[in-house]
């Protein structure tokens, strides 16, 4: 039996193990503060965590944040350990009384140093996802030396991932997990002008201005997740029609990029340790998107969208093809 932990962060880590599920053949319990999708598939459980930032009501009635309990830190050792969090207690506590009861094999943790950490202590191999940006400070180091393996969902050498360079032989580089990998991909029509924004990548009011600006110009325009209320339970039709598809530089995103083999406009968000401006330097320098700063305006938005219309990308070199059951080999090491 395996576990798993989803950080709750977006849907990213979600959707990257939905995609490795199907490859495993081992019943799975899934643990997050996310809600269970709808179509988790049999011999697959989901354990819903309580939430463990929110704010708490303290012994005298006040009502305090997470951080002004004590150090969240524990001196810089961690990353978020609430000093008597509630929700922060109880969700190790069931993670711990799920591991006391059942034969688990392999726990694999996507992402969360602490969950990493405290699953080891308690006798149970793990599995770590590594992730872009600058890692290399004392709690990432800690999370990949605990690791038994490390999955790095990118093509070996394609990163610059020194912090991972003392661990070589654990580290398993798979290439872009996509959920869309092996589905039919439909040519299209490379005389219509259509844009899709996927994930958030513009405020509200620039993204308005740029959908105006570019139906001025003679695209067409659609949307998925790029608004609060347009998400999409399968953008695979959107991605394939598109001529050009402007998204955020998630890996996930990326990887669904490349399934398509998709002509993108690249803007990577503000995230912990650089994550996105680091994979947005990597598809640059690559040659495989267009990418500028998030806070790129309107107009400097569709200038990349008509420059990337007549610039397709070889994403061949991205890995896809078969990047979730070679993420699923390497848990299946651990867990045998």
């Amino acid at each position: 039996m395996i576990g798993w932990y989803v950080h709750h962060h977006g849907w990213g880590h979600l959707t990257r193990m939905q995609a490795i599920r199907p490859h495993l053949d081992d019943e799975v319990t899934v643990f997050s503060s996310l809600p269970a999708p709808g179509d988790l598939g049999d011999d697959t459980a989901w354990v819903r965590l309580p939430a463990d930032a929110d704010p708490v009501v303290t012994a005298d009635g006040a009502v305090r944040a997470a951080h002004e309990l004590g150090d969240v830190t524990a001196g810089g050792a961690l990353h978020w350990a609430p000093v008597g969090h509630p929700g922060h207690q109880t969700r190790l506590a069931m993670i711990a009384d799920w591991i006391a009861r059942h034969p688990v094999s392999a726990f694999v943790v996507d992402v969360s140093v602490e969950v990493t950490a405290f699953v080891r202590l308690l006798g149970v191999p793990t599995v770590v996802f590594a992730q872009p940006g600058d890692r290399s400070d004392r709690p990432h180091r800690l999370g990949h030396a605990l690791a038994d393996r490390i999955v790095a969902p990118w093509p070996e050498g394609m990163f610059d991932a020194s912090e991972l360079s003392d661990h070589r032989a654990r580290v398993r580089h798979v290439g872009g997990i996509s959920r869309h990998d092996g589905r039919s991909r439909h040519t299209a029509d490379d005389a219509a002008r259509r844009a899709l924004f996927l994930s958030r990548t513009l405020d509200e009011s620039r993204l308005e201005q740029t959908i105006d600006l570019l139906t001025a110009r003679g695209w067409e325009v659609e949307t998925a997740g790029a608004r609060d209320d347009d998400r999409v339970a399968d953008v695979w039709p959107l991605l394939c029609r598109a001529k050009v598809v402007i998204s955020a530089a998630g890996l996930n995103g990326v990887a669904d990029l490349a399934t398509a083999g998709a002509r993108a406009v690249v803007l990577p968000q503000d995230r912990p340790f650089g994550e996105q401006e680091h994979t947005a330097r990597v598809l640059q320098a690559a040659g495989l998107a267009s990418t500028a700063p998030a806070g790129s305006s309107p107009a400097q938005v569709v200038e990349l969208v008509e420059r990337a219309a007549v610039s397709p990308p070889d994403w061949s070199g991205w890995g896809v093809t078969g990047a979730a059951a070679r993420a699923a080999r390497g848990i299946q090491e651990v867990a045998s």
